[in-house]
């Protein structure tokens, strides 16, 4: 996976609502969406490049939201997200 800006990752992400994405990859994506957008505006405008800091900042705050989750749904998202962090460069 590989995206120019941030962007381009949540259009990514948006698309999947058209695409024959399972719940469990449409649940996961949305639910990163939200996490995503609020670290992303903590580093600059939608234009900016996936870095590893502003992975690690979204791994943080997902961390931090562990227990608004089930054990089952975390386990998703969080096996989501490892599919997207490959898409942050270092």
């Amino acid at each position: 996976m590989q995206f120019e800006n941030l962007t381009a990752l949540y259009h990514f992400l948006d698309e999947q609502v058209e695409q024959d994405v399972s719940a469990d990859e449409l649940f996961a994506g949305s639910y990163l969406r939200g996490f995503i957008s609020l670290a992303g505006s903590e580093y600059g405008d939608e234009s900016q490049v996936l870095t590893q800091a502003l992975a690690t900042n979204i791994s943080e705050k997902l961390q931090a939201a562990r227990t608004e989750l089930t054990p089952q749904d975390r386990q998703i998202v969080q096996d989501y997200w490892l599919q997207l962090q490959t898409a942050f460069t270092a």
